[in-house]
């Protein structure tokens, strides 16, 4: 919401001014008359960084979103208006963001405008498609089925991607432990015990010498360490604003070892998905394409899509370039291929999706009990290795003495 400053006389004639929040000055005018004040003057007050709201990632989290569709769903199958149902989930939702956009959605079709062309507003909350899928519901008078089946679609999408990310969150997690506990290890407790190895003298064994050395290293060259990280995040973050760039690491994260083979299984669960939900929902295969292509997340994906979309405009299948590709395996291509020819394309790329968020979920508990333990045996190793360095020669001081 905008704030506004407002001028305004109340029942007596006495003037009053203050600030409220609203979407618009219309909606100013309505407030202020609901508290017995009639409007004189209302102005938007400048946007600033202190009073504007900033969103870090996506301003709507989908669990969020698929409860708001379920819900409005539900009220229109109650035989509640659109309208109603908007202005009931306004104070339902617990999502500040939605919460702003709905209310500007409610002004919206009070004004006459229709529910996709209120969403096609907030492009921020409501993505192209899912617009366009609320379009075709309300073309064909099937709205809320299409919103419950946005609310799956959703769900599964969700469910999906937090399979993936969980497998890939745990080695990363594990990863930056090790690290952690090798830097404080080399940092802190290994400078502490050069200066007893050096006063007692003697022959040090390689494995103290390489820590040693490492330890050294490590208090001299930290900073470069730091840089380093800095420079290389930066730079893959720089990387995947270009196309050009990002279709090489999109490619290289695809043929990552044991990784990228889950990876393309999740990327074909998404795209088969929602090529499905579009056609089951009347949106032609050209637009259905075109739309896949902004949700597809990957890159090389994307450029299969937009090629088949060109071998449909040519009035070829759309599984020729798949064929050719090796991200698309036979399954994929032969099913749509089938889907195709006998005009169930959108049953088809609903039981492939099925089947590979199946196989993601396999995957991604295969992987963990795969990974689980060569990750700890990796982070002893990493410590047995630093202790060992230092209780060797310490063992072997305590002999001398003795």
């Amino acid at each position: 919401m905008a704030q506004f400053k407002y001028v305004a006389r109340d029942r007596t004639g006495k003037k009053k001014s203050g600030v409220i929040q609203a979407d618009t000055k219309q909606a100013v005018r309505i407030q202020l008359r609901e508290r017995g004040l009639r409007a004189l003057d209302v102005e938007q007050k400048k946007e600033t960084i202190w009073n504007t709201d900033i969103y870090i990632g996506t301003p709507v989290k989908l669990d969020d979103f698929v409860i708001y569709l379920r819900q409005f769903s539900t009220l229109i199958k109650a035989g509640v208006t659109i309208v109603d149902s908007t202005k009931i989930l306004v104070d339902q939702t617990e999502s500040k963001a939605l919460k702003k956009a709905l209310n500007r959605v409610e002004l919206d079709l009070r004004e006459g405008n229709s529910l996709s062309s209120a969403y096609a507003n907030h492009p921020k909350i409501f993505s192209q498609l899912f617009i366009n899928m609320v379009h075709a519901g309300e073309v064909s008078g099937s709205l809320e089925e299409t919103l419950e089946e946005m609310a799956d679609y959703f769900e599964k999408q969700q469910k999906t991607r937090q399979k993936v990310k969980s497998a890939l969150t745990y080695p990363v997690v594990i990863g930056v432990l090790a690290l952690g506990v090798t830097a404080f290890l080399l940092l802190s407790i290994v400078p502490t015990f050069v200066g007893m190895f050096d006063q007692f003298g003697g022959e040090l064994p390689a494995v103290t010498k390489a820590v040693m050395a490492a330890s050294e290293w490590m208090i001299s060259y930290w900073w470069f360490v730091v840089l380093l990280i800095i420079t290389m995040t930066v730079t893959l973050y720089l990387m995947r604003q270009k196309p050009s760039t990002k279709f090489y690491l999109d490619y290289a994260l695809l043929k990552l070892p044991i990784f990228g083979q889950l990876i393309r299984k999740s990327l074909l669960a998404r795209l088969t998905r929602t090529l499905s939900s579009l056609l089951n929902n009347s949106v032609s295969i050209l637009q259905a394409i075109v739309l896949t292509e902004k949700v597809a997340g990957n890159e090389v994906m994307t450029r299969v899509l937009r090629e088949s979309r060109t071998t449909l405009e040519q009035g070829r299948s759309m599984s020729e370039p798949m064929r050719m590709h090796w991200a698309f395996p036979p399954l994929v291509t032969q099913m749509i291929a089938v889907g195709e020819q006998t005009g169930s394309l959108d049953e088809m790329l609903g039981k492939i999706a099925d089947f590979y968020e199946s196989e993601v979920d396999t995957a991604t508990d295969q992987l963990k009990s795969l990974i689980e333990p060569l990750l700890i045996v990796f982070l002893a190793f990493i410590v047995g290795v630093i202790v060992l360095s230092i209780m060797v020669p310490m063992f072997e001081i305590f002999n001398n003495v003795n």
